[in-house]
């Protein structure tokens, strides 16, 4: 029994030693500490720093900062670093490029201006640590983006720009990190400056040429092999850490550059992206958070009014000059009060990157305890500042863009929306099901309706079992992106009539299927299964055909013929396919005639659409395959169709299907057939009388006076 006790009180004996038992400690902490600040309304991130403090070697010697906890740490800051270059929208960035440039020189250069005096003249640091110290102030972690991205309103113009400068800010302060580290050691000379110039210069082309162009080789070569593409996105941010500092310049510059590298290739609703968020928010980055916390010397506050003093100065500071910088932002993009309140929340909070450089600038022994103590301080209250001022502005702006048209609201609002996915060929569902999953309004809550309809025969029963432990195996893709998939199987004597029934049943907004394989399928101007389909359902039509991995998407070419934005379904398939765009970082290349044009960027003007836009004007549909000396292997190729009897329905439209697969094997193309509102009662009252032979007999007169005036021309 002796033997026992001493056992327990070896394994309890502080520090604690025994691995397992430090491990499953900071779980636990990992898991109560958010949930118990979360009624407080305080962020998660601080509870994670002050749990830290607890256990931490200056606290209740819980815990010491041993070699485990030193590399979980390091592994966690460079986690963040990537994820803060891997979530900037790029599309966003090159929409409102000068104003996100602007902010982010003023969101800099102000918090830098204001600080180094306060801390140089006021503080009385040396130069070293006061510049350090100041460039932290330019620095913001996007803390409260998810309470815009929840409240709706990730969309306006002050939340893109915020997010756009955040590319200018990080990385001029770590570039000033690796400068002050430099003069620290005595190496600012200038081979140093050289060095530093020819090694970023290399650093660059690595990350931004070599680097993709592995990516896209990697991801498409061993596209059903998911579990590797994350080891291999790990494997680019520590090699890229590694070339930093094999450069001469912070390893975390390093992780930021591979998140923008790897940007364009990783979408953020797709499933690599939710793992690697979800596993660097559940372990890397809060066993970081702890360990900054256990760095932490609570009793220099309690020594005397000097740490107080450095505490209170530089919360102040950072506040200020973020105000500040919003202020004058507001002033010259001549946003509304709610707006500069938006950017302000926004870019307060410091967190990812001021942990960084002050750590990185305490370990090189520039900075000391004290500001060190001041810096977690000022992290703890601009977080709280942060989440309330975004809170309460994004709440003004709902309020404010209640004006907008109310099809616009309709269209980008959808909290019940439903896309039904028909399944006939279980080879191609793993693509058509990413596209579903990144172009489903986020707010829904309706699940993914997968169908397969069965042939109602003999062995109907037996079939429909199969079928639906087919479509299970699939529910773990869409799992792994954290999007609802509602299974359906279904008896009925041909698929066409299945889906159309199931999507009333469901009352599907959208119907997502795939391009039909065989070649005389598509001879027969795409079979008479799909004109089916077509005639029988109102829903807005995509028709899906995916010949290479949809992230490697690089433009997105939309042909829409003339009349088009009369159609109802209009605001709803374009904003999809912008929604996409935004998503693979990807432009947009528009052909369409000039009323099209307008209508298309009124939509994106007053939809807050963000992918980038350039516009081609097309109006000789019967030449429409001109456009192909434009199209690249990368481009996925969106042709806007219509139904028969449509506001835009024209004859070029029929041969399209067959044209776009003969041309364009190896690009991925869709085609959308817009949303389209029957009148049941007419269609059964005159279903026994048919339009076609006339409609025919028009398109043929009208083939014939095009013949005959062009042969009046070539006589001319």
């Amino acid at each position: 029994m002796t033997d026992f006790i001493e056992h327990i009180t070896h394994e309890f004996a502080l520090p604690l030693q025994n691995p397992v038992l430090i491990f499953s400690l900071i779980l636990f902490i990992i898991l109560l500490s958010p949930i118990l600040l979360r009624k407080l309304n305080i962020p998660g991130i601080i509870g994670l720093i002050i749990a830290g403090v607890i256990i931490g070697p200056h606290g209740l010697n819980i815990l010491e900062k041993n070699s485990a906890i030193n590399l979980f740490s390091t592994i966690g800051l460079l986690y963040i670093m990537f994820i803060a270059g891997l979530e900037l929208d790029m599309n966003e960035f090159k929409v409102n490029r000068n104003k996100s440039l602007l902010f982010g020189l003023f969101t800099f250069a102000i918090p830098l201006s204001v600080g180094f005096p306060v801390c140089y003249y006021l503080l009385g640091f040396d130069f070293d640590a006061s510049f350090l110290t100041a460039s932290m102030f330019a620095t913001h972690t996007l803390v409260a983006y998810p309470i815009v991205s929840k409240l709706g309103v990730s969309k306006n113009q002050a939340v893109a720009v915020t997010v756009g400068g955040t590319i200018l800010t990080d990385t001029a302060v770590l570039i000033i990190l690796a400068v002050i580290i430099g003069k620290s050691q005595g190496n600012l000379t200038q081979e140093f400056w050289i060095r530093l110039g020819i090694s970023l210069l290399v650093f660059s082309a690595i990350m931004f040429l070599i680097i993709p162009r592995i990516a896209q080789w990697f991801f498409k070569k061993l596209e059903s092999e998911k579990h590797s593409h994350y080891i291999f996105v790990l494997s680019v941010v520590f090699f890229a850490a590694f070339l930093a500092e094999v450069a001469g310049i912070e390893p975390i510059i390093g992780a930021f550059v591979a998140g923008l590298a790897l940007n364009k290739l990783i979408p953020q609703s797709s499933a690599l992206m939710n793992r690697i968020e979800f596993i660097g928010n559940s372990l890397f980055i809060p066993f970081f958070l702890i360990s900054v916390g256990m760095i932490v010397n609570v009793s220099v506050l309690a020594q005397g009014p000097t740490a107080l003093i450095i505490a209170g100065a530089l919360t102040t500071v950072a506040i200020f000059g973020k105000w500040l910088a919003a202020f004058f932002t507001q002033i010259v993009f001549k946003y509304s009060k709610a707006q500069r309140q938006l950017i302000f929340g926004l870019s307060s909070a410091h967190a990812a990157a001021t942990l960084a450089v002050i750590l990185v600038g305490y370990e090189a022994k520039i900075l000391d305890e004290n500001i060190l103590n001041g810096t977690i301080v000022l992290i703890l209250i601009t977080c709280i500042v942060a989440s309330f001022a975004t809170e309460q502005a994004a709440k003004k702006i709902i309020v404010e863009s209640d004006g907008l048209p109310t099809e616009l609201l309709q269209a980008n609002n959808r909290k019940n929306e439903n896309i039904l996915l028909p399944i006939a060929n279980f080879l191609n569902i793993e693509k058509t099901l990413e596209f579903v999953t990144l172009i489903k309004e986020k707010k829904s809550t309706t699940p993914i309706s997968v169908l397969s309809v069965v042939s109602n025969d003999n062995d109907a029963e037996t079939n429909i079992l199969k079928a639906r432990a087919k479509l299970e195996e699939f529910t773990k893709q869409a799992s792994a992106s954290e999007t609802k998939v509602n299974v359906i199987t279904t008896i009925d004597y041909n698929a066409a009539s299945g889906i159309s029934r199931i999507s009333r049943e469901v009352m599907a907004d959208i119907i997502v299927i795939g391009w039909p394989s065989r070649s005389d399928f598509i001879d027969k101007l795409m079979g008479e299964k799909f004109d089916s389909i077509l005639n029988n359902t109102d829903k807005t039509l995509f028709v899906c055909h995916f010949a290479q991995p949809l992230p490697l998407t690089k433009r997105i070419l939309i042909a829409i013929p003339p009349l088009a934005e009369h159609e109802n379904g209009f605001s709803l398939w374009l904003t999809k396919v912008a929604q996409l765009a935004q998503e693979l970082s990807a432009s947009i290349q528009l052909y369409c005639n000039e009323a099209t044009q307008k209508a298309v960027e009124f939509l994106f003007e007053n939809a807050k659409l963000s992918a980038t836009l350039r516009t081609q004007i097309l109006t000789e549909w019967e030449d429409f395959l001109i456009i192909s000396k434009d199209i690249q292997k990368d481009d996925l190729i969106v042709l806007a169709s219509a139904r028969k009897g449509s506001t835009s329905y024209i004859s070029q439209l029929e041969n399209m299907p067959s044209k776009l697969a003969k041309h364009f094997t190896t690009n991925n193309r869709i085609i959308v057939y817009p949303h389209q509102n029957l009148d049941v009662v007419e269609i059964e009252r005159f279903s026994d009388i048919s339009g076609e032979p006339l409609s025919k007999g028009i398109e043929a007169v009208q083939k014939i006076g095009k013949g005959i005036g062009s042969i009046f021309k070539k006589k001319e």
